[in-house]
């Protein structure tokens, strides 16, 4: 029986359409802008601090008319870059005993980082678009986790009105947003394509830290490309032997 072939991409299990002008785009119609956030060490503020910023903060959830999804990742602190600094001042460094002290340095520092298990916290807040404002009937979980949309692969609509539509809901939401967290003090913007497409890259690599992915424009082909694999052959009988070899003289 001939093996058929296997034809499967990564793809087809990912939420995503696409990451254009900005924008999530996913494969329901839905759309999602995202904003990283700093943070505030709250325990180390005095308590007038504390309380202008309890105060603050619950304005802006009062200002709210749209639903916002807060996002927390904690990862592995990367320090290669900095690292890779230490290297090359080694480098540059012409006493050899202040190239051996840069060395003892950065071999600590990674260690540390290393053996203590050191984590990096990011915040993001997420601002839908639902497929509701695109005048689909059924609504789908978007406005609560964009993560969860249907995996379907082809979009209502075509996708630059969706992104039209999607960018005129959400640049408005953004803007707000924005002003809202720098009156709490903190350091807010929304990502671009190449950060999202970094973003999403961490997420689904956790074991690849410190990858950095070139620029969107330098891909000519798909990131991820289908695995298929080429049919076996058959056996064939082999053919009948018309004159057989003589048995061997002892």
């Amino acid at each position: 029986m001939p093996v058929q072939p296997i034809t499967a991409t990564t793809q087809q299990y990912l939420h995503l359409a696409d990451i254009k002008d900005n924008l999530l785009l996913l494969k329901n119609g839905a759309a999602a802008m995202v904003i990283q956030t700093s943070a505030v060490n709250f325990g180390l503020l005095s308590e007038p601090e504390q309380d202008a910023i309890i105060y603050t903060y619950a304005g802006l959830l009062n200002s709210l008319t749209f639903p916002i999804q807060i996002l927390i990742r904690s990862q592995r602190k990367d320090i290669s870059y900095y690292l890779d600094l230490l290297k090359q001042q080694q480098l540059k460094v012409a006493s050899p005993i202040h190239r051996l002290q840069i060395d003892k340095y950065r071999r600590f520092v990674e260690s540390l980082v290393k053996e203590g298990n050191i984590l990096d916290k990011k915040f993001y807040i997420i601002i839908p678009f639902s497929t509701l404002e695109l005048g689909i009937g059924t609504a789908t979980k978007i406005s609560l986790n964009f993560f969860k949309a249907k995996t379907t692969s082809s979009l209502p609509f075509p996708k630059d009105y969706i992104i039209q539509r999607a960018k005129t809901s959400l640049e408005p939401k953004r803007n707000h947003l924005l002003h809202q967290l720098n009156r709490i003090g903190l350091r807010a913007r929304a990502l671009t394509t190449p950060e999202l497409i970094q973003l999403f890259f961490d997420i689904y690599n956790p074991d690849s830290q410190g990858t950095k992915l070139a620029p969107p424009q330098d891909y000519t082909v798909p990131l991820v490309q289908p695995a298929v694999a080429s049919p076996q052959p058959t056996a064939q009988p082999k053919p009948p032997i018309d004159n057989p070899p003589p048995p061997a003289q002892h």
